[in-house]
């Protein structure tokens, strides 16, 4: 069965975790503010929003087993479907547009005006409203192949948008390009499965198309289906797609936006979209993600763990699972679980670690008794199992992200830790203690 967001969003309301706000709310801050407050409890839907014809979510998925539940998976199969999603992509079938839902509504040329879309403030220094739910489709000129990803898009005018391209695979392939003074066309997708959205943030090699890997997370082949003004092909479910092509040798202030460290990425120069054409259903579900939230930390993270745990697999077989925290973002700070069974393995899954992503920036390595889901149990093991002569190392003038305030424009220190009981080492002067029955106990038994 295909993916659709509106089925989705029909699962969440009947158990009950999605909210529906009937009251008008404004796109500036207000509609921020609440969906901040209900998450990560609930998504909402906001059925209201001041001068716009479009109802908004948002929350679509706020934790780890939610993400896993929208494939009808628990969060360990996700992880190992995810992993085989990547060696073993699904490619997709292209159908014809006519009768599809998204063409219902055609805006091209003249007629495109992005200022119809109810794109929000979320912030209280962002420089003006953003789209940050779309889903960037571009295509590499020299093999033919699709990438997909999620950058910020800050709405210019009828027909602008400014965008942030972090050196990664879309900017790679624009920048193949914009050397023969030449745009990339791209196609924004708005309102999808998280299951899509999902798989646009794969960790891989350049040249996997992102779309592939949702067809193998589903576990059949994703329909897609021909752009009007580019020569792309965008998910048939989609609610909104905006058609356009990346401006080669242009450049425009954009910024500054609140992140995902929960600072501001400062304002500065980037790269500019052009708009050729707006199409979406006839009564579409705008989706905004507010920065920092649960749902942007976990979309990002998800892929992130399943791709690292595939590589420190290669470096040792005893890895239990990993986590990126959501206070760093779910991109700076790992943790790490392994059954460690020889000297020196822990550091190496450090490394392993610390090389699946330039983002990484701190990673901690514990054993099987702590809870990485528990970050007082992890400071637990720093505190009583690490000699910072012995266990902590550090890696200077790595490449790091930009949006790391810390960072030298992107240049950054990485840190490991190694929290693990030393091999050889009488075990029970490290061993946590415990109230026998605790964990069977029954409280309200007893009040």
């Amino acid at each position: 069965m295909q993916p659709i967001l509106r089925t989705w969003l029909r699962q969440l309301e009947e158990e009950g975790l999605l909210k529906r706000i009937k009251k008008a709310v404004d796109p500036a801050f207000e509609l921020a503010c609440v969906g901040k407050k209900l998450e990560p409890d609930y998504g909402v839907l906001f059925e209201n929003v001041n001068g716009f014809s479009m109802p908004v979510v948002t929350g679509l998925a706020t934790s780890r087993d939610s993400m896993a539940k929208a494939l009808g998976l628990t969060y360990t199969e996700l992880t190992e479907r995810f992993s085989e999603a990547i060696t073993s992509p699904t490619p997709c079938t292209v159908v014809e547009p006519e009768g599809l839902a998204v063409k219902e509504r055609k805006f091209i040329g003249d007629d495109v005006d992005l200022r119809s879309l109810p794109a929000c403030v979320h912030h209280a220094k962002d420089s003006g409203p953003f789209l940050t739910a779309a889903m960037c489709i571009v295509r590499d000129p020299e093999t033919g192949i699709r990438n997909v990803s999620i950058h910020r898009h800050e709405v210019k005018d009828r027909n602008h948008l400014g965008a942030l391209l972090l050196p990664r695979h879309t900017s790679q392939i624009f920048n193949k390009l914009e050397s023969q003074g030449k745009p990339l066309e791209v196609a924004l997708v708005i309102g999808a499965h998280p299951a899509l959205l999902l798989s646009s943030q794969a960790t891989t090699r350049l040249g996997v198309d992102e779309l592939e890997i949702a067809g193998t997370l589903l576990g059949e082949p994703l329909k897609v289906t021909p752009c009007e003004t580019v020569d792309l092909e965008v998910p048939v479910e989609s609610e909104i797609v905006i058609e356009g092509r990346l401006l080669a040798n242009t450049r425009e202030d954009e910024g500054p936006f609140g992140e995902y460290p929960r600072t501001y990425g400062p304002r500065g120069k980037r790269h500019v979209i052009e708009v050729t054409a707006i199409t979406h259903r006839a009564e579409p579900i705008y989706h905004t993600i507010i920065p920092a939230s649960m749902e942007h930390l976990l979309l990002g993270g998800v892929s992130r763990e399943a791709s690292m745990l595939q590589l420190i697999r290669q470096a040792t077989p005893n890895i239990i699972d990993v986590r990126l925290t959501p206070a760093g973002g779910c991109r700076y700070h790992a943790v790490i679980r392994l059954d460690q069974k020889h000297e020196g393995e822990a550091k190496n899954a450090i490394f392993a670690a610390l090389a699946s992503s330039t983002e990484v920036k701190h990673v901690v390595a514990v054993n099987p008794d702590i809870d990485i889901d528990d970050m007082r149990d992890v400071e637990w093991a720093i505190a009583n199992r690490v000699q910072g002569g012995r266990d902590v190392f550090i890696v200077p003038g790595a490449m790091g992200n930009k949006l790391d305030p810390s960072s030298r424009d992107g240049v950054s220190d990485k840190i490991g830790i190694d929290a693990t009981i030393p091999l050889g080492q009488d075990c029970e002067r490290f061993e946590k203690m415990c109230i026998p029955g605790y964990e069977s106990l029954c409280l309200e038994d007893y009040i």
